[in-house]
């Protein structure tokens, strides 16, 4: 099994700053996390409505087939947690994708690809589509300050 780690700032009305941190020799793992830091804004609204949602579909997950039908589970932790974050898996090469995941600090582990076959020496892929959204009765990120989510990805047998 192999975890990666990825931190996700969130502000409401501001910046959203995506930071990922992949720990040893990515080439060797069974879960990659690929494309690096990212900024998101959520700063536009309709009048008369809540702020805009803002998806961001820059980063990805690389991860090895097995000689045993694997699922990859996502979590996060964000202690205080003021605004909403989601995952979906997307453009998903090897397995199925599950529906999207609320990320809410102290859920269990979700399925986020589920049936991954069985495999020996390849790779597969999908896109990680986040979509951090606020309501203005959710305040801001000047008055509660960012939300700061670790999120976990695991490999494991299913």
């Amino acid at each position: 099994m192999s975890v990666s780690i990825f931190s996700y700032p969130l502000r409401s009305a501001a910046q959203v700053c995506i930071m990922v941190c992949v720990p040893g020799a990515a080439r060797t793992q069974a879960l990659q996390v690929n494309g690096g830091n990212q900024t998101l804004t959520i700063s536009t609204g309709i009048a008369g409505s809540e702020p805009l949602s803002v998806v961001n579909t820059s980063c990805s997950l690389r991860y090895q087939l097995r000689l045993r039908t694997q699922k990859i589970t996502v979590s996060t932790s964000c202690s205080g947690q003021d605004y909403n974050l989601a995952v979906v898996a997307t453009n998903v090469t090897k397995g199925n994708a599950a529906p999207e995941v609320s990320l809410v600090n102290g859920n269990p582990e979700t399925d986020l690809v589920t049936d991954i076959p069985l495999g020996l020496f390849s790779y597969a892929t999908c896109t990680l589509n986040f979509t951090a959204s606020e309501s203005f009765s959710q305040g801001n990120s000047i008055e509660l300050g960012d939300d700061v989510h670790t999120i976990t990805y695991t490999i494991q047998a299913q």
